[in-house]
């Protein structure tokens, strides 16, 4: 027998079908506080546990002021466990993320180039000579490092995929006490994701794949560096 559910979850799972049986999307306004009560049957208390509940995964945007609104996508909850789990457990959590990561991009990196002509990779070439102009004055920032691989894949016309490497980054960026900073050159860095451009402008699968494990080589060099974190 299923245990029964609080009032605060069944109040979630109660807004979640309000959205879904309206066919609200992101940004559209949602029925306030009282309206959801009358609605629902249940107390302000629970109403409000359940909206901050939802609040916290990105489901709903409460604007003070202005009311509830359906949420945008966002990760943010998923970065703060991979982040709050990566300060406990340390490099072998880390790795694991690199390991995703890499193989995440892998996959993505091949698809990319089974679009021949078809994907437009300018804004990546844009980037790339950005990247060798802060390499030749002695540093790639992260910023544009992050850009890159943002901007790489874009033509796959998916934005869950700049969402994921989106949150990985974050991790990156939220453990970079724990993880270090980058122990190679700038310009090796920026050799690197030529490489991996070069690759994919060539439409050579095989090249970009060992130029992205390579590009990774110095982040899982750096984790397993890393004694337990803590």
């Amino acid at each position: 027998m299923r245990p029964r559910l609080s009032r605060a979850v069944e109040a979630q799972e109660a807004v979640k079908e309000i959205i879904l049986r309206r066919r609200l999307v992101a940004g559209d306004p949602l029925p306030t506080e009282s309206e959801l009560m009358e609605e629902l049957g249940i107390s302000r208390n629970s109403v409000r546990e359940a909206l901050k509940a939802l609040q916290a995964v990105g489901i709903v945007d409460i604007r003070h002021g202005f009311g509830m609104f359906v949420g945008r996508m966002s990760l943010a909850g998923l970065v703060d466990e991979l982040t709050f789990h990566g300060r406990i457990t340390g490099r072998g959590h880390l790795a694991h993320l690199v390991e995703i990561r890499e193989l995440l991009e892998t996959g993505l990196v091949q698809k990319l180039i089974d679009m021949g002509s078809d994907a437009d990779l300018s804004a990546a070439a844009d980037v790339m000579a950005r990247m060798e102009a802060e390499a030749e004055k002695g540093e790639v920032s992260p910023e544009i490092d992050r850009l890159f691989h943002d901007v790489l894949y874009r033509p796959l016309g998916n934005p869950l995929v700049s969402q994921l490497l989106g949150a990985f980054w974050d991790v990156y960026h939220q453990l970079r006490d724990e993880v270090g900073t980058p122990d190679e050159p700038p310009l090796d860095v920026a050799r690197r994701h030529r490489d991996i451009y070069a690759a994919v402008t060539a439409g050579d699968k095989t090249a970009a794949i060992a130029a992205l494990q390579a590009h990774f080589e110095g982040v899982r060099n750096r984790v397993a560096r890393l004694g337990s974190v803590g």
